[in-house]
């Protein structure tokens, strides 16, 4: 059932108001985790990608069960691993008096632990389908592994990469559950697009929880062109080699 109207700051605004606090700070938690989980997937996803098949089927099976648990698991699992009274949380706050939990910054780990599967799983399959024949061919010429992988697999795997980077983004902008846990809903301070519709549905605040609903659901619609997009022209390109 909803609570009734409250003096709560997203209330004390006015339903003609937006404070727009939610949405810059869901940018800066996306847009954090996303750099993140960009290097430490593609990382990732190219070594594992040529692991032995055990190896792989395990390693796979770890890293991307984020991506089929309730969100609310995955942060109550966080929980138990950064809380104040939790073996991380403890002795960070012990040793450098800083607080895992309920900063804006938290959601961070919430995200990046969330998204991590969607990049990792789009950058591996880019990286196995690479003509491998390409990285020999610059191999016999004398060509460093770094300089090899920097500037003739990347450009290679590119389209699936930066369609998994911004899938991923659009996954950090709207998520919930796992933020909503560790970070909770602070007013100002770490309220993000979807916990503020939330608490706007709870109180009753309709008018300005659909002006919330509209602004996601237009940088989803943007996101989702942006990876057709990125799709059309992968495709394109592929054809054209193929001729």
């Amino acid at each position: 059932m909803r609570a009734q109207r409250s003096g709560s700051h997203v209330n004390q605004k006015g339903c003609d108001a937006v404070d727009w606090f939610p949405l810059l700070n869901s940018l800066r938690i996306a847009g954090v985790s996303t750099v993140i989980i960009f290097f430490v997937g593609i990382f990732a996803s190219y070594y594992i990608a040529k692991a032995p098949r055990l190896v792989k089927g395990v390693l796979d099976v770890i890293l991307t069960i984020p991506l089929v648990l309730p969100p609310t698991v995955v942060g109550y699992l966080l929980l138990r691993l950064l809380g104040p009274k939790r073996p991380i949380g403890q002795l960070m706050l012990s040793l450098f008096d800083v607080k895992l939990t309920m900063t804006w910054w938290s959601a961070i780990f919430a995200t990046t632990v969330v998204i991590f599967p969607l990049m990792y799983r789009t950058a591996r399959g880019a990286f196995e389908a690479f003509d491998e024949n390409l990285a020999y061919s610059a191999q016999s010429l004398g060509l460093s592994n770094t300089y090899i992988f920097w500037r003739i697999r990347m450009p290679g795997c590119r389209q699936g990469i930066l369609a998994g980077t911004v899938l991923a983004f659009a996954r950090a902008l709207g998520e919930y559950g796992a933020t909503s846990m560790i970070a909770g809903y602070i007013p100002g301070r770490t309220a993000t697009i979807s916990t503020t519709v939330y608490q706007l549905w709870r109180t009753n605040d309709d008018s300005l929880a659909v002006k919330w609903v509209m602004v996601n659901m237009a940088i989803s619609f943007i996101v989702l062109l942006a990876v057709n997009m990125l799709e059309k022209k992968n495709s394109a390109q592929k054809k054209k080699g193929a001729a």
